[in-house]
C-alpha cells in the first residue's frame, strides 16, 4: 500500500490534469453513446477505454516496471486487430452482410453520386498538408471525411499516422452527426424549389443472378483501377456475397449481428490505446477534428453540387438532396434525406433514391481510400 502511494504521489499536477482530462472525454463519450444514442456500439467502449487507459499506472496498457515491458490487453488487442487491419477487414464482411445493393443495381447512375461525395477527402488532403501535416497524416486525416470508421481506421492505420486516436474518435463521431450537420449545409446551398423535386421510384427488377455476380465484378473492378482497395472493397464484397448467394443464410445473420457487434465492441477499447493523454492532448488533435468536419462538409456539398451540374442537361431532374446521400454512412444519411424530403413535401418519397446513392457510397469510400494508399504508399 505504502508503494501504491508512494507512485501516486510520483505522478505530477500536469500529469493529473491531462488524465482527469481524458476522463471528461471518456464520459463525455459515454453520455452521447447513452443518452443520445450516438454510435453506442462504438461509443461506449471507446469512452470507457479511454478511461481505462488514462488511470495512473493503468495495467491495461504496455507499461515498464523496473525496466521490463509488462503487456497491457489493450495494446495485446490492438496489435492482434488494428496493427495488421483485421478488425476493420472482418468488420466490412458484417456491414457488407448488412447492405441491399438493389437500389443502386436498379438505378445504376446512383454510381455517380458516390463518386462525388468523396470530394472533400481530396480537398481536405490539400487542406491538411497546407497545415503542415505529413502527407501520410494528411491522407489519414482526409479519409475522416467518408464518414466511415472501418476505411478510416484502416488508411490511418497502413499507413501508420500520428493520430490515429484522433482520427478515429473524429470518423466516428461525425457519423454519429450526419442528421446534425448534412441538413443544415443541404439547405445552405439548395433552393426550396430544388427541395420539391419530385422523383417517381420505378424499380427495375434485378435478378438475383445480377445480385450475386455484382459483389465479385465490383472487386474485379476496383482491384484493377485502385489495386490497394482490393483489401478493403473485397471484404465488404464478400460479406455481401454471403447475404446474396442465398445458402449462406445463417452465415449471413452471424455476420450482421454477433460477428458486426463483437468486432466493433473489441475494436472500441482496442483503439483507446491511442487515447493515452500524453499521445491525444495536442493542438494537433483539435485541428484534426476541423479538418474532419471540413472533409464531411465538403463531400455532402460535392455530392449536391454534383446532382446540379446534372440537372443543367437532364429531362428528368434529379432532387440535389439525393446527390448529399452520397456519403458512406449507411443507412444514416439516406435517412435523413428522406426526412428531409417529408418534410418539404410529404407526398415527395426520396427513401429509396437517397439509399442507392448510399450504398454507392460504401463503394466509393473505399476505392478513394485505395486510391489514397496507392498515390501515397506506391
Amino acid at each position: 500500500m505504502d508503494a501504491l502511494f508512494k507512485d501516486l504521489l510520483s505522478v505530477t499536477p500536469e500529469q493529473w490534469v491531462q488524465m482527469i482530462t481524458m476522463w471528461v472525454i471518456g464520459g463525455i463519450l459515454i453520455y452521447l453513446a447513452i443518452k443520445k444514442d450516438m454510435e453506442p456500439a462504438l461509443l461506449l467502449p471507446i469512452g470507457f477505454g479511454a478511461i481505462l487507459v488514462n488511470l495512473p499506472f493503468s495495467g491495461a496498457v504496455d507499461q515498464i516496471v523496473d525496466g521490463v515491458v509488462e503487456s497491457g490487453p489493450i495494446d495485446t488487442l490492438f496489435n492482434a486487430g488494428i496493427a495488421n487491419e483485421l478488425f476493420p477487414l472482418l468488420l466490412f464482411i458484417g456491414i457488407g452482410a448488412m447492405i441491399d445493393f438493389g437500389p443502386l443495381l436498379s438505378n445504376p447512375k446512383m454510381l455517380l453520386f458516390g463518386a462525388a461525395a468523396q470530394f472533400g477527402i481530396f480537398f481536405t488532403l490539400s487542406l491538411a498538408s497546407l497545415f503542415g501535416f505529413d502527407i501520410k497524416d494528411a491522407a489519414s486525416i482526409a479519409i475522416i471525411g467518408a464518414a466511415d470508421g472501418p476505411t478510416a481506421i484502416f488508411i490511418a492505420n497502413f499507413l501508420k499516422s500520428n493520430y490515429l486516436g484522433a482520427i478515429i474518435v473524429a470518423a466516428y463521431s461525425y457519423m454519429a452527426l450526419v442528421p446534425i450537420v448534412q441538413p443544415p449545409v443541404i439547405r445552405l446551398i439548395t433552393t426550396k424549389k430544388e427541395r420539391l423535386i419530385r422523383m417517381p421510384y420505378n424499380p427495375k427488377s434485378v435478378s438475383k443472378t445480377v445480385k450475386i455476380l455484382f459483389p465479385i465484378i465490383i472487386t474485379a473492378v476496383a482491384g484493377l483501377v485502385a489495386p490497394r482497395s482490393v483489401a478493403l472493397v473485397g471484404f465488404l464484397m464478400f460479406g455481401n456475397l454471403i447475404r446474396e448467394c442465398g445458402v449462406l443464410d445463417n452465415l449471413s445473420q452471424s455476420a450482421q449481428k454477433e460477428l458486426a457487434n463483437l468486432i466493433t465492441l473489441v475494436l472500441g477499447l482496442s483503439i483507446a490505446t491511442k487515447m493515452q493523454a500524453a499521445q491525444f492532448l495536442s493542438p494537433q488533435t483539435l485541428l484534426i477534428m476541423v479538418l474532419g468536419l471540413v472533409a464531411f462538409i465538403f463531400d455532402t456539398v460535392g455530392g449536391v453540387l454534383f446532382a446540379k451540374f446534372l440537372n443543367l442537361f437532364s429531362k428528368n431532374k434529379i432532387n440535389p438532396m439525393v446527390g448529399a446521400a452520397g456519403i458512406s454512412a449507411f443507412p444514416m444519411s439516406a435517412r435523413v434525406i428522406h426526412k428531409m424530403g417529408l418534410k418539404e413535401d410529404p407526398h415527395n418519397f426520396l427513401l429509396m433514391h437517397a439509399a442507392g446513392a448510399n450504398v454507392s457510397g460504401q463503394i466509393a469510400s473505399v476505392i478513394a481510400g485505395g486510391m489514397l494508399l496507392s498515390l501515397i504508399a506506391g
